[in-house]
């Protein structure tokens, strides 16, 4: 409930302070005193967006029931104000908030009905009346909805994961055959550590056989000499041991170049330099053997990898496929306690619409995709027309009759209406059924309504009217004597004749 609203500077008005009371308020006054501009300041307090904004408003109001915030710490009595100097800021019980979190958190306690808005029968907004309304009767019936859509959420963002890893497929399976191919390419040379040096050992011997032999065959001549050696060290009586040893040495150091020499010509120098090219490549594109090595593993892991990929995104299909299947079978049931209560509720509102003026409605279901509010959309008929063919007082008492019907009846907080001119363009008895409506709603919510209908400000609880001097708006809250004469002016104009003062008085009777 709004107890008070003080601001400056808001167009045309200089300083206003209203305290206000529960139940119906309405707003009256010749046409462009400023009654809208003053409504729009209680708009903006929750967030709307609005034309014209006061240098200083606040809005006290008691806490809705419905508020809940875990980043504000909120006293029972809430005081929001806005300030505008170089911009607009906002600020509740001291503390700074954005317009967007202001709106979020009044939207469940402050609904606004404006004779030019055309919204409030979207398929959203009767799938939550219905949903309301059910509710109330069946606890279950929540929790099952809630269930529904906490596992739809899951399934939409498993949903999005399939989506992107279908997306990068293409690019994925280009990566699995670029490691596939770099894989193969290291295997089929299979380099071991130190092969490189090893082969370039022999490339340099390959090099150099041809002079090994020649070397080998000429040094050999040394050996004709040996027994000629040993005989002189006999003759001298020297030791010939040493020289015998070496001589052995060296004629195993011979055979043994020899061998080699021998092994040599069986190799394939072609199959070398091939061998030593690939090695060389590798070498070149990846530091060195051990790091080429190092880098196959990698790319083996890497392939490991993406199979990995591949087998969760056939789980995840599978998982889809069977989560869509039960969602399905979920909102199908909800879908059928959804149209149950559709019928209830046609039912009952046959009666407020009737009061209105209007003939029965139908709630309309069609099958839509998979959502979360589930398989249904919802629409209404009236007669056969749907809401696009309505006219404009027709479409507002309907939301009036929707409203009715989905308020709670033993509740008295349900939160603030604001209506901009409801009843305007209609004819006598329909406005005093739109009267009568408005009445009933403000049992259950505080309602602020601007009117130039004289039976909606006859049930007022507080009237409130609005004048232009000068070009300076004031604001007055009427006492008895002074709604009677206002109401006579809303009928009569300026000049109220006692007919009309008489008629006002049989109204506030």
């Amino acid at each position: 409930m709004v107890e008070r609203l003080y601001l400056r500077d808001l167009v045309t008005f200089k300083e206003v302070e209203i305290g206000f009371e529960p139940g119906l308020i309405v707003f009256s006054g010749p046409s462009g005193a400023g009654k809208s501009i003053l409504i729009s300041a209680i708009l903006s307090s929750f967030g709307y967006t609005v034309k014209g904004r006061a240098s200083l408003c606040e809005l006290n109001i008691q806490k809705p029931p419905k508020l809940q915030t875990e980043a504000f710490i909120l006293e029972d009595e809430v005081c929001i104000k806005t300030l505008k100097k170089e911009k607009l800021r906002y600020f509740i019980d001291g503390q700074s908030i954005s317009k967007k979190v202001l709106a979020e958190m009044f939207s469940p306690s402050v609904k606004y009905l404006s004779v030019r808005d055309q919204s409030g029968m979207e398929s959203s907004v009767l799938l939550e009346m219905i949903d309301r309304s059910l509710g109330a009767k069946k606890k279950s019936y929540l929790k099952s909805l809630k269930e529904y859509r906490k596992r739809y959420v899951n399934y939409r963002q498993k949903v999005l994961q399939l989506e992107k890893i279908r997306k990068d497929e293409k690019v994925l399976a280009e990566k699995m055959d670029f490691a596939r191919f770099e894989i193969e390419k290291i295997s089929s040379i299979d380099p071991k550590p130190g092969e490189l040096e090893e082969l370039l050992r022999i490339k340099q011997q390959l090099s150099r056989i041809d002079k090994i032999r020649q070397a080998l065959l000429e040094a050999s001549e040394i050996f004709r000499y040996e027994n000629s050696v040993e005989e002189l060290y006999r003759l001298l009586d020297k030791d010939v041991g040493t020289f015998s040893e070496t001589m052995n040495q060296l004629r195993a150091d011979f055979e043994e170049s020899e061998a080699v020499a021998d092994g040599l010509e069986e190799i394939d120098v072609e199959e070398v330099l091939d061998r030593l090219s690939a090695l060389t490549g590798l070498i070149n594109r990846y530091g060195s053997i051990e790091e080429a090595l190092a880098y196959r593993d990698e790319k083996i892991r890497e392939l490991e990898g993406y199979a990995h990929i591949e087998q969760d995104k056939s789980m995840l299909e599978q998982f889809l496929q069977i989560e869509f299947n039960e969602l399905s079978i979920i909102a199908s049931r909800i879908s059928h306690s959804r149209k149950e209560e559709a019928k209830a509720l046609e039912e009952k509102l046959e009666g407020y619409l009737a009061s209105l003026k209007l003939p029965p409605l139908v709630f309309t279901f069609e099958t839509a995709a998979l959502g979360e509010e589930g398989i249904d959309d919802v629409s209404v008929e009236m007669d056969g027309a749907t809401v696009d063919t309505l006219s404009g007082g027709e479409f507002n008492r309907v939301r009036l009759a929707l409203m009715a019907v989905s308020m709670p009846e033993k509740s008295t907080s349900n939160g603030v209406l604001i209506l901009d001119e409801i009843d305007a363009n209609v004819s006598g008895d329909e406005s005093i059924a739109i009267a009568e409506m408005i009445s009933k709603l403000s049992h259950g919510y505080q309602v602020f309504a601007i009117s130039h209908q004289p039976h909606l400000a006859a049930k007022a609880q507080q009237h409130i009217v609005v004048k232009k001097e000068n070009g300076i708006s004031t604001v007055k809250i009427l006492n008895e004597e002074g709604r009677i004469g206002e109401i006579a002016r809303i009928m009569s104009g300026e000049n109220p004749t006692k007919q009309a003062l008489a008629f006002a008085e049989k109204l506030r009777s």
